[in-house]
């Protein structure tokens, strides 16, 4: 069905395009999409659509003469909250659940570690940050390529970020649970000094003077941001400018999208954790793909602030990590 919907839809595209006025007929092209639906229509049926059509490509003509910024958003207002309802606030009934962990004797054994495992090895100073971060940009260098996954490595940001989560962690101001953890974010949300590609050729060399909430509110909780990591071409699907992300587990299949990099890399062990986005199951599907766990919050309960705009109304950011616990 879903197939039938996309050559339908690509059946409306090639007749709008078709038509430059009211009085155009069909093209013989457009009426060949019939035959590629298996849809056929009369005579009058056709010259209704083409009236329909008209009337719509003026409307989309007016529409695209219009530019709006990907930060503008559209008003909208959404409370999920039946009447009387009050909503629970802050995290008090949550608590996070350290792992004791002892640091193995190669260091790149912490690549498969939870979040709860790295946390306790680093605010014990069993590990350092800087160490962490050195091991999972180098296997970020190593592996990256193969599975298509990365987009940029942000290591100065990341050895910066590191060391001064250290400094801090010896100076007893211990942040919390991600202080010092390195993480990756899918290449639609902005970090100001970087490309964001959103995925797509037309957007490679893109860069946005600002940086995502998200990122800001992980900077502020001292996680280490080492890599900017693929999707789907402007967030569909796993095929992205540079190729198609890769599952590491069958480096023959692709990772599932949109997230596609976030899935990959965080079941490959180069990054403790990662931030995705959903619209329609971009995070829980590369999530499932890879064998990894994706938390999608509710819509709305996360700021989307310097993130690619696919649907306004539908759009959620997200983590994906290795564990429920990780993703809390």
């Amino acid at each position: 069905m879903s197939v039938r919907i996309f050559l339908n839809t690509l059946m409306l595209i090639s007749l709008i395009c078709s038509c430059s006025s009211k009085d155009e007929r069909f093209t013989s092209n457009a009426i060949g999409m019939e035959n590629l639906t298996g849809l056929y229509f009369t005579e009058s049926e056709r010259d209704s659509a083409l009236e329909g059509l008209s009337l719509l490509q003026e409307k989309y003509d007016t529409l695209r003469s219009i530019q709006i910024p990907n930060q503008v958003p559209i008003p909208l207002y959404f409370d999920p909250r039946i009447p009387g309802q009050d909503i629970p606030k802050g995290r008090e009934k949550y608590l996070f659940q350290e792992f004791p962990t002892k640091r193995p004797d190669n260091i790149e054994d912490c690549a498969y570690f939870t979040i709860g495992q790295l946390a306790y090895l680093i605010r014990t100073r069993q590990v350092t940050s800087l160490e962490l971060t050195e091991m999972y940009i180098a296997r970020l260098k190593r592996f990256g390529s193969e599975l298509e996954c990365v987009v940029t490595i942000t290591e100065e940001r990341a050895l910066n970020q590191a060391f001064r989560a250290d400094e801090e962690i010896k100076r007893g101001r211990y942040l919390g649970p991600l202080h010092g953890i390195p993480y990756g974010a899918k290449d639609l949300l902005a970090v100001s000094g970087y490309k964001t590609t959103w995925g797509a050729t037309t957007h490679k060399d893109q860069i946005i003077d600002e940086t995502a909430t998200v990122i800001r509110k992980l900077d502020d909780a001292g996680a280490v941001l080492v890599a900017k990591l693929t999707l789907g071409a402007l967030a569909w699907g796993d095929v992205w400018f540079g190729g198609k992300t890769r599952n590491p587990w069958n480096i023959e299949k692709g990772s599932s999208g949109s997230s596609a990099g976030p899935g990959s890399a965080t079941a490959a062990g180069l990054v403790a954790f990662s931030l995705g986005s959903e619209t329609l199951g971009s995070i829980v599907s590369p999530s499932t793909v890879n064998g990894v766990t994706g938390l999608r919050p509710t819509f709305g309960t996360v700021s989307r602030s310097g993130a690619m705009a696919l649907s306004w109304s539908m759009d959620k950011l997200g983590p994906i990590c290795r564990s429920v616990d990780d993703c809390a």
